[in-house]
């Protein structure tokens, strides 16, 4: 059994066949769903996904690119849906800033109120963290440190394998493992894998993007997690079936769901 603990099922680009999705993925062997909420605009199709399919949960969350978005988010509407197990996917991505050094500065200081908005809702709330991280890791495990409750933790969700982020696995955190995995430049997860405390790895997709090999170029969908964890018994040379069961495990026990 695979959970994948990050995938956009609510995205467009699965409109068509979303019922093929999730049953070509149910044959291979992945048995549970979770949708982020990154964009609130596409929110109630992840509601309406999992509530037409009891292996699908959702979370509640707003992406640092959408964070405009954030206070005209009802999250009492959603957080206490059955189905929602997180918040997130929420966090600091610096990936993109534009304009002067004050614009700059001012843009990362929105988001960190929003992150940090967001994780008091985690505590409020007492659901786990989807955490993007992207060009942002010292800031991200700063708030982290100080804010964020380590008896309910969350995901480190594709996790960028900087080593300053390992020792969030004390406080709580778990690294999302997806298709980054399996490509030819991804060296650093590539050395960085084996020292992640096994207890703390989950497998995502993260579809549909970041498809992995040997289908990349291509829509990413749940199925293909079972490269990721194929790619990853490899690293860690340990039985595929060891893999599949631990991050299961991990899974459920993050977010609370059997």
């Amino acid at each position: 059994m695979i959970i994948d603990s990050h995938i956009h099922l609510d995205d467009k680009r699965y409109d068509e066949d979303l019922d093929e999705v999730l049953n070509r993925a149910r044959e291979g062997g992945v048995k549970r769903f979770i949708i982020p909420g990154a964009d609130p605009s596409t929110l109630d199709r992840a509601v309406e996904i999992s509530e037409q399919n009891s292996d699908v949960y959702f979370a509640v969350g707003v992406h640092p690119y959408d964070m405009g978005s954030f206070n005209d988010l009802d999250f009492e509407k959603y957080v206490s849906h059955e189905k929602c197990v997180a918040i997130g996917e929420c966090g600091l991505d610096y990936f993109r800033l534009e304009g002067s050094d004050e614009e700059k500065e001012a843009e990362k200081s929105r988001q960190k109120e929003v992150f940090i908005a967001q994780i008091e809702l985690s505590k409020k709330y007492n659901k786990p963290l989807i955490v993007h991280i992207r060009d942002a890791s010292r800031d991200s495990k700063e708030l982290l440190l100080e804010y964020a409750d380590n008896k309910i933790g969350g995901v480190l969700h594709c996790y960028n394998a900087d080593e300053e982020l390992l020792s969030l696995a004390k406080s709580g955190f778990y690294f999302g493992i997806g298709g980054v995995v399996t490509f030819k430049n991804a060296k650093k997860l590539l050395n960085v894998l084996p020292k992640i405390p096994q207890e703390k790895l989950i497998i995502e997709t993260d579809g549909p993007y970041l498809t992995p090999a040997p289908h990349r170029g291509e829509r990413n969908e749940p199925f293909y997690t079972t490269f990721v964890a194929q790619k990853m018994s490899e690293l860690l040379d340990i039985p595929i079936k060891s893999v599949k069961n631990i991050t299961t495990q991990n899974a459920l026990e993050l977010f609370h769901i059997s």
